[in-house]
């Protein structure tokens, strides 16, 4: 894509208090047992279960792809993950793991988590992650060309990524924690979603804060927004920091009273939270039995 002129970065300030009123009047919203179990059968099959540490091995993937495919084995009725989310090098693992089972294989690139490496290195690896077979590519944005105002530089590299992907789709991660304003976020989303991004991520899961409700809700009429002025949709991920099955519940509130029903959709939402899972099976199993199953009863992994 061609470079933008600065004023196609603008976007309306963002008024915190009514985001914040908002996001905490959604949040007070409750799902009677029909719906939530619907709910969180849905959280799990939005669900990108992610191992990102220095410790990976072939071993631990193959666990989580395993887990991925059938997190709650002995029920047949609770859907598989959406993705597994590993580094470049143990893509090749994953993808013979998940063969034939729909679940998609994402890597994190571009010199993931805090991006300080060179364009071509990053673009590089973003090619052989698509070439061992990821089907997700989740790149992290400069935040210190952004932060520096540098928004044409920010966009040139998400379209520069957007083509190495390929056919792969792209998941642009803003690292909200460290852009430090509501306006900085709201410009954050509009850059990726022009450059071609078909997810925008709220983090990468090492910065705190993370993923909160208001930030997300944020995004959320973005890429609203975004659909009504183009017609074109874009997905939101929200990752880090969320553990519970109530927390799952009140971010898919937040979609469908922002967004509306086209994007409860794994196509269209993402949770990036490996340690949910567990509290979302014992919450599906409490409804069904009427009591909680012992956490030694679900795999730690």
């Amino acid at each position: 894509m061609p470079s933008l002129h600065p004023t196609e970065f603008r976007v309306p300030p963002v008024d915190a208090v009514a985001l914040e009123t908002r996001a905490a009047q959604l949040a007070t919203r409750s799902l009677k047992k029909a719906a939530k179990v619907q709910g969180l059968k849905l959280a799990i099959a939005m669900m990108d279960l992610t191992t990102l540490e220095g410790a990976d091995s072939p071993g631990k993937v193959q666990q989580l792809c395993g887990k991925a495919r059938r997190p709650f084995p002995a029920r047949d009725d609770v859907p598989s993950c959406a993705a597994v989310c590993v580094y470049p090098d143990l893509v090749a693992i994953a993808v013979d793991a998940l063969a034939g089972s729909g679940v998609q294989v994402a890597s994190v690139a571009t010199g993931f988590p805090a991006g300080r490496t060179d364009r071509q290195t990053k673009l590089r690896e973003v090619e052989l992650a698509v070439a061992a077979g990821a089907t997700e590519i989740d790149m992290v944005i400069d935040r210190g060309a952004f932060l520096a105002g540098r928004y044409g530089d920010v966009y040139d590299e998400i379209c520069a990524v957007k083509e190495a992907c390929g056919d792969a789709h792209l998941k642009v991660i803003l690292e909200t924690g460290e852009l430090q304003a509501y306006d900085n976020i709201r410009r954050a989303c509009r850059i990726a979603m022009l450059a071609g991004g078909d997810f925008v991520k709220t983090s990468t899961g090492k910065v705190s804060p993370a993923s909160t409700l208001p930030v997300v809700l944020l995004m959320l009429e973005a890429v609203r927004d975004h659909f009504l002025a183009t017609g074109r949709m874009v997905g939101v991920k929200a990752a880090g920091g969320i553990r519970t099955a109530k927390d799952a519940l009140k971010y898919l509130v937040l979609v469908n009273e922002t967004c509306g029903d086209a994007w409860l959709s794994p196509q269209w939402f993402r949770f990036g939270a490996s340690s949910l899972l567990n509290d979302v099976l014992m919450q599906l199993e409490k409804e069904r039995t009427g009591r909680y199953q012992r956490p030694t009863d679900f795999s730690t992994d």
